[in-house]
């Protein structure tokens, strides 16, 4: 028992019910015992998914620290924390002003990592919607008897179910035997089949098939939808279809890899960390005199002297190079670029779940679109129909535009049969009444209740029209009329509703497999019974006699009558429509005057083996081809997929030639391109070697891969990944969940598409559109240039940062910036401008350029050298201005010493720590901001306490560039001339801000004193926007350098 239903893999479906239930020890009509279930629980468990353990709360904390700039963050923030605390005990202070910069950088640590665990906890919520896919219940026979609402998860291998219509699917089971002529299940959100699927008992002879083969099992999780049956459980819990998914998603997440933007951000905090270690011990080792003397005695240093003040001095410049190297708003203002465009693409229809994935659309390569519902409008519609003319050798084709279940979407091309002639009438009756299909409004999407191609073909009738002129204007008038009711969720399809009432219903004949026809009989007008038929064509032709005319007179099917119907048949069917004969018949025989169930001949309808002679000797009346037909936009997103670089590959559960049929149809597959190496079934590709497999995804154009398992999705990706393709997946279907989940970007859709699909995605469609795809790229492709421009533009800044204090040590004059300053420029004056630069225009030729590859450096060397050239000048601008006010009495024809400070010798201030063995050192009081005299018990205090005045101009020379280099972001190659700075307000506004930021901590006194700097004269303005004003000249000739370079290269290549 154990080995055979547990070790040694048992196909079900390849063996015969009386096998079936051999192997799993039970009775159809008794079911398990109670002893035998328990023993089988044992064994197999609850049938039920199980709950992987998700990552406990301290490890996603702790996870949210693992990057290198947040480490190297943390480190200088200990750092901060201890000296200042050193420096509280040394000078006894132990003031607030102190810990700002370590309470500071922790707070914005503190923010990222809530930020961080809040998206972790919300990614994984996948496996739970799977669970809710769960029956709750099931029908099950055991011990003999019958229990009506058996808990699901207590059903065990062997179990013995009875399912409805209506009824979800609790296990995977081997269907038994049918208690209704036919059995339907509707399992597309499983397997991507656009139809519900014909079931039945008999037995499919392949040992390894695919889903869509397995016709006499049933899946958990999907839904009866017409017919009842009874079945033997086969697979429980993990075992079952639903099960393996649950695994395949668990596996992909594990698979997860860093977006394209964290790799490139990882890799430059490890060259960041290389170039602060390098710096910051040139640093020390320049300024090593200062806190590390000794004497030569012959020749050999000795008597070291070492100066632990000093060196802590030295240590906090090379904390502040730290500091001042590291771009710690740069988390902050790239999580809010992308929180803005995840705004943009929502107003566009994609909303974004992940806020990384934006950026990762930007590099998209390939997009993997499912078919049904995405390309298409899942909605089954007609597109044409024929009937025959005034002869049997002729015919009438007519086109039929609308591609939705919405009976005004569209009508009949060139449509004059409004007073329609016999052989329209019967068509429109056939279609009208041979049906079990209603359509609902559910919101602005029209719906449908029952099978896709009967509500399509009362949607034809409602465009038809009837033939009656004065109720076809009353049908008119009260259409206008319920265009402005409130309740719209009804739709009255009321030419239908008038040929049901003309045509009234007195029996079904079910559809099956052999006959490939259903049909009704019904009592007419006339009293008399007829029946009605609708079916395949070929299977109606063959058991028809006689064919209608346009004018309603019947004539004998002849062959050359026979080879023009099923010529038109072809020509239809080779363009992927689903084709369905109409047929009806009047001579009824023990049928004609049928009236319910106490008729004698009602016993023949009760056995589906008699319904073939019943639906013989029939009048043909014509074709009607259905499809489900791909969007109005999709051309075009196509087409723009092409001209952007990137592959399209269509993967669907359906079958190759409809996929194949669709494809030409959307300019995926061009007409005239052979199918060699572009279309495949799932099975067909996978079979193949990988080279191969590589090979054919390596071809340009589209590809097209037909009757697709979960499996085959996820490998298709897999490879596609490891070839370093950035892969968009999209997706409906719990099928989907697994390939959703280890693409690069998982896109689901939000109306038709399960929870599940949902949960693992990175992205949801809103309106379930192709081309919402392509728009998404294009504003990732804009995203990614915009954060490229406010990344290049806050390491400029930081590299100015870090030459300023470079040489502020080594010409060894007192620091200009403290901490406090460079952190205060980094996260709020640079703050605005930078998020600002997130609101630049696109590019207009955003999507006729190609992928940028995913390895694509975000700082190239000539970039590197123009920002090394900009920071120079921040460097040397900060310094400089610093140096003025101690050295020169005036520059540029401004008045330096109006205050009454005094000027110093520049080998003075170079050697300023040497101060207390100078003679005749003497330094006057001077005046700053508002009255307030500065003064000095010891002259060295001018040096230090005095150095605030020059500090504040150098603060203020350092935010006036980085305002004027937000400019030169606005572009990286063009001109300010030609990209003018009103191009983008939003950067004016932000310059503003920033401005208005730094004068609010000048002018408002309690600010002044914790960043030590003092409020600045109109003089002194102008001669910070004098000094700082120049960085736009330098810029815009390194981008007209820039340009001629490019130019050069694009004529030698």
């Amino acid at each position: 028992m154990e080995l055979s239903m547990d070790e040694k893999p048992f196909h079900a479906w390849s063996w015969s019910v009386e096998q079936c239930l051999k192997e799993y020890k039970v009775k159809l009509d008794k079911g398990l015992s109670t002893y035998e279930v328990e023993k089988r629980h044992e064994i197999y468990g609850w049938n039920e998914l199980q709950k992987e353990k998700g990552k406990p709360l301290w490890r996603l904390v702790l996870e949210q620290f693992d990057d290198t700039l947040v480490k190297i963050l943390l480190v200088a923030a200990f750092i901060s924390f201890i000296l200042a605390y050193l420096h509280g005990n040394e000078t006894g202070e132990s003031g607030f002003e102190a810990y700002v910069e370590p309470f500071v950088i922790v707070l914005i640590l503190v923010l990222n990592a809530i930020v961080g665990v809040w998206q972790e906890t919300n990614a994984e919520k996948a496996l739970e919607a799977l669970k809710e896919m769960q029956c709750e219940s099931a029908k099950v026979l055991r011990d003999g008897y019958l229990v009506p609402d058996l808990p699901a998860r207590e059903l065990v291998p062997g179990d013995i179910v009875e399912l409805r219509v209506g009824d979800k699917v609790p296990a995977d089971m081997r269907i038994a035997s049918l208690k209704t002529s036919t059995l339907r299940v509707e399992q597309s959100s499983l397997t991507g089949e656009a139809m519900p699927v014909l079931k039945g008992s008999n037995p499919v002879f392949l040992d390894d098939c695919e889903l869509q083969a397995k016709e006499n099992m049933v899946f958990a999780g999907t839904t009866v939808v017409n017919g009842s049956c009874i079945c033997i459980v086969v697979s429980t819990g993990m075992r079952t279809e639903i099960g393996k998914i649950q695994m395949q998603i668990h596996e992909a997440s594990l698979e997860e890899s860093d977006t394209p933007l964290k790799k490139k951000l990882d890799e430059f905090g490890n060259r960041l960390t290389t170039a602060i270690g390098l710096v910051c011990l040139t640093v020390w080792v320049i300024n090593y005199k200062y806190f590390l003397s000794w004497d030569l005695v012959n020749g050999w240093p000795r008597n070291f002297r070492f100066s632990f003040e000093k060196c802590t001095y030295y240590f906090k410049i090379a904390v502040a190079l730290a500091v001042a190297a590291i771009p710690e708003g740069l988390p902050a203002v790239i999580t809010t670029c992308l929180a803005l465009g995840t705004r943009k693409m929502a107003q566009k229809n994609a909303i974004v779940r992940k806020l990384p994935s934006v950026e990762t659309l930007g590099c998209t390569t390939v997009i993997c679109s499912d078919k049904t519902g995405t390309l298409t409008t899942n909605q089954m519609s007609v597109t044409g129909f024929f009937t025959l003319g005034g002869k049997t050798t002729s015919s009438r084709i007519f086109r039929v535009e609308g591609t939705t279940y919405d009976p005004k979407d569209g009508g009949i091309v060139d449509w004059n049969c409004y007073n329609m002639d016999a052989n329209l009438q019967a068509m429109a009756e056939i279609c009208a009444v041979c049906n079990d299909a209603g359509i609902f409004c559910n919101g602005l999407l029209f719906r449908a209740t029952g099978l896709p191609t009967e509500a399509a073909l009362k949607v034809l009738v409602e465009k038809m029209g009837v033939p009656d002129h004065k109720v076809r204007n009353k049908i008119r008038d009260t259409q206008l009329a319920s265009n402005y009711l409130i309740d719209c969720n009804t739709v009255k399809l009321r030419c239908c509703e008038w040929w049901t009432k003309r045509s009234k219903r007195l029996a079904t004949l079910e559809f099956d497999r052999i006959r490939k026809s259903m049909s009704v009989i019904v009592r007419e007008l006339t009293g008399r019974n007829r029946l009605l038929v609708k079916g395949a064509v070929e299977n109606l032709l063959e058991r028809s006699s006689h064919v209608q005319l346009a004018d309603g007179s019947l004539v004998p099917i002849d062959e050359p009558c026979r080879q023009l119907l099923l010529l038109r048949h072809l020509e239809m069917s080779s363009k992927g429509l689903r084709c369905l004969g109409l047929a009806y018949k009047d001579d009824l025989g023990e049928f004609s005057d049928y009236y319910n169930e106490s008729h004698p001949a009602h016993k023949k309808l009760l056995d589906p083996a008699c319904y073939s002679s019943i639906e013989s000797d029939l009048v043909f009346v014509g074709v009607v081809g259905l499809r489900d037909p791909p969007r109005e936009e999709v051309h075009k997103a196509i087409d723009d997929c092409r001209r952007a670089g990137i592959k399209v590959m269509v993967i669907t559960g359906d079958n190759k030639s409809t996929a194949e049929a669709i494809c030409r149809e959307i300019r995926l597959l061009s007409e005239g391109e052979g199918l060699r190496g572009r279309s495949f079934t799932g099975k067909e590709f996978m079979a193949l070697s990988s080279s191969e497999q590589i090979q054919i995804l390596l071809k340009p154009g589209g590809k097209v891969f037909s009757r697709a398992e979960p499996k085959h999705k996820q490998d298709i990706v897999r490879i596609l990944k490891e070839m370093g393709e950035v892969v968009a997946m999209t997706g409906d279907g719990v099928n989907d969940a697994p390939a959703l989940k280890l693409a690069d970007i998982g896109i689901a859709m939000g109306i038709t598409g399960t929870e599940v699909a949902k949960e693992a995605s990175d992205m949801v469609l809103a309106d379930d559109n192709f081309s919402t795809i392509v728009s998404a790229v294009a504003e990732g492709r804009s995203i990614y240039n915009n954060m490229k421009a406010f990344i290049r533009y806050m390491i400029s800044s930081n590299v100015g940062e870090v030459i300023c204090i470079f040489l502020t040590a080594a010409l060894g004059i007192p620091e200009c910036l403290i901490p406090v300053h460079l952190l205060w420029v980094n996260l709020v004056t640079d703050g605005p401008p930078a998020t600002a630069l997130g609101f630049n225009p696109a590019d207009t030729d955003i999507m006729r350029k190609p992928p940028r590859k995913s390895d694509d450096a975000l700082i190239n060397s000539w970039v590197l050298f123009r920002y090394m050239v900009i920071g120079s000048y921040v460097g040397i601008a900060t310094v400089g201005i610093f140096i003025l006010w101690y050295t020169q009495a005036s520059f540029l024809g401004i008045d330096l010493i109006s205050d009454g400070h005094t000027l110093v010798e520049l080998s003075q201030l170079r050697n300023w720590g040497e101060c207390s063995s100078w003679s005749d050192f003497s330094v006057t009081p001077f005046i700053v901001g508002r009255g307030r005299v500065i003064s000095f018990s010891d002259p060295c205090d001018y040096f230090s306490v005095g150095k605030v005045k020059a500090m504040t101009l150098s603060l203020s020379v350092l935010v006036a560039i980085e305002m004027f280099n937000s400019l030169n972001a606005l572009s990286e190659d063009n001109s300010l001339i030609t990209m003018p700075p009103w191009r983008n307000p939003w950067l004016l506004v932000a310059m503003s801000v920033s401005f208005g930021l730094h004068c609010v901590i000048l002018y408002v006194p309690f600010l002044a004193e914790v960043f030590g700097i003092v409020p600045l004269s109109l003089n002194e303005w102008v001669l910070v926007l004098l000094v700082s004003a120049p960085v736009v000249l330098i810029d815009e000739v390194l981008k007209f350098m820039g340009r001629r370079r490019r130019t050069t290269k694009v004529k030698t290549a």
